[in-house]
């Protein structure tokens, strides 16, 4: 398992492309709109247990498949960032609820290799438009709700975005130090 994990973070890498529609200041908190084209992604889900009991089970997971537990034991390297789709409660507390994504690496879009474990899915997302608030550090539930609530404050209630889950995502390995980059993703709405 560690070999899978090992070529999963330390193999082949890419960045989930996107596009850049704006970069904008609210109320002292500077963030970017980009656009993010469909594609297909490996999910896993949780309900029950909470967000830090859960994430790295869920992100091992995804790993080990990534890194070649699948059923044709390809390690297809890593498309960052790693996207988990919580569900806040009204007092911002994540629900016993989410999902962790990876975006399944260009090179295995058109026909990615099929899971062994079957609690992991792969899945065609739609695109989407968000707006996306970088911070660095090593981030947890308590790093992502203060910087969802950042951002929501930010674009105040005229706004239009999805305002009963957001994105937490995480581009580094666990063991990287320092230079840490994590965001939240608010998924805008059609006004």
């Amino acid at each position: 398992m560690f070999g899978m994990i090992r070529n999963s973070l330390f193999g082949n890498s890419e960045e989930t492309e996107y596009k850049v529609l704006s970069t904008e200041t609210k109320n002292g908190v500077s963030f970017e709109v980009r656009r993010y084209d469909a594609a297909k992604y490996a999910a896993v889900y949780s309900e029950g247990r909470t967000y830090e009991q859960v994430i790295g089970e869920l992100v091992r997971k995804l790993l080990t498949y990534i890194g070649g537990n699948n059923e044709q034991g390809e390690a297809m390297g890593i498309a960052f960032p790693i996207i988990i789709t919580v569900y806040p409660r009204n007092d911002g507390v994540f629900s016993r609820r989410l999902a962790v994504g990876i975006r399944i690496p260009n090179a295995y879009q058109q026909d990615p290799p099929a899971p062994t474990d079957s609690t992991i899915r792969v899945e065609e997302r739609p695109g989407m438009t968000v707006y996306a608030l970088q911070f660095g550090g090593f981030a947890g539930e308590s790093e992502y709700r203060a910087e969802a609530a950042r951002l929501t404050r930010a674009l105040g209630e005229t706004t239009p975005f999805q305002r009963k889950q957001y994105f937490c995502c995480s581009y580094d390995p666990p063991l990287k130090p320092y230079g840490r980059r994590n965001e939240v993703w608010l998924l805008q709405e059609d006004p």
